[in-house]
């Protein structure tokens, strides 16, 4: 999980995919944005002027050598529900809520937006396509990347058994405190498996591991655990990369991450 730094931009990318995709987790360094959004900010729903969010995310395509007008991306909204995406989002009048974009498409980058909440990216690597999916808590237990493996089946014959998974940086176990509704919804969701996402890091409330989490879903959905990557990183521990919500009370912004084919 090597981090690269292009024109200022630093960004995560993951051993785990090939040359044949281009991926990244941006951090929040090489953009222009001031406190407390700085600086490479691409959320357009805190607070931050517009024209810096568009340069910001300009920059962040550039990094990678990708044209920004190739941009999908939707209204995050902690579903379950997914976008296949065929051309770009310009070239689609119309604005979509949904937490899992996929495509086939190498003209099309897929991009979202997060700030505590987990990124992941998938890659079917015999019929190439790619996705990606935004699952905070609420996503995680309505299993939002469960429902994007599936769009791939669906939309492309993927085999989840041949897919490969990596899981970005997000809030990490020792900072995610959650209440009894979580750990309700959670049950309902993995069943007997729930009690191992769950620890009490010394508190009376329990501490919800994301991570654990998602590549339990994902094994769920059929993927291979050799086949997926977690990043572990903590965005409430290392505040000089990544964005956090709950450790900067929502005073933050929102760092990007992208996946595209390439051609």
């Amino acid at each position: 999980m090597p981090f690269q730094t292009v024109d200022g931009v630093r960004y995560l990318t993951f051993d785990l995919f090939p040359r044949q995709v281009i991926q990244a987790v941006f951090t929040r360094q090489g953009g222009l944005s001031p406190d407390p959004w700085a600086s490479l900010n691409v959320g357009g729903t805190v607070g931050d002027d517009t024209p810096r969010v568009r340069e910001n995310r300009f920059r962040a395509f550039r990094a990678l050598g990708r044209d920004p007008r190739s941009m999908f991306d939707v209204w995050q909204v902690h579903s379950a529900d997914v976008v296949v995406a065929t051309a770009p989002h310009d070239s689609i009048p119309r604005e979509f809520k949904a937490d899992g974009i996929i495509t086939d498409n190498p003209a099309v980058t897929l991009f979202m937006r997060f700030a505590d909440c987990t990124p992941i990216l998938l890659y079917d690597p015999l019929h190439p396509a790619v996705g990606i999916v935004h699952a905070g808590w609420l996503g995680t237990v309505r299993k939002a990347v469960t429902a994007t493996v599936a769009a791939m089946q669906s939309a492309y014959g993927s085999n989840p058994a041949e897919m490969l998974a990596v899981i970005g940086p997000s809030i990490g176990p020792d900072h995610y405190e959650v209440g009894p509704d979580v750990v309700e919804k959670a049950n309902l969701a993995f069943g007997a498996d729930a009690q191992s996402l769950f620890h009490q890091n010394g508190g009376q409330r329990p501490h919800f591991d994301l991570w654990a989490a998602n590549r339990l879903a994902l094994r769920q959905a059929g993927l291979q655990d050799q086949n997926i990557e977690t990043a572990g990183m903590c965005t409430a521990c290392n505040p000089q990369d990544w964005y956090s919500h709950r450790e900067q009370k929502g005073k933050t912004g929102r760092f990007g991450a992208l996946i595209a084919l390439r051609d």
